[in-house]
């Protein structure tokens, strides 16, 4: 199992309107994190990548 990073907004939720997507708590930024059996370094590592990508450190 490979873990994944989804965007619920515009992927599983993406039939919901503003206020819908607010009652199930998710927010215009909210990502959803589905985490495999990958090596845990290996994942923090994506992680630590991504988060520097978003944040142009």
């Amino acid at each position: 199992m490979k873990s994944l990073a989804i965007h619920p907004a515009s992927t599983t939720h993406s039939e919901c309107n503003q206020q819908e997507l607010l009652d199930q708590g998710i927010r215009p930024n909210t990502v959803r994190l589905s985490i495999g059996i990958e090596n845990a370094a290996d994942i923090i590592e994506d992680l630590d990548q991504a988060f520097k990508a978003v944040y142009n450190e």
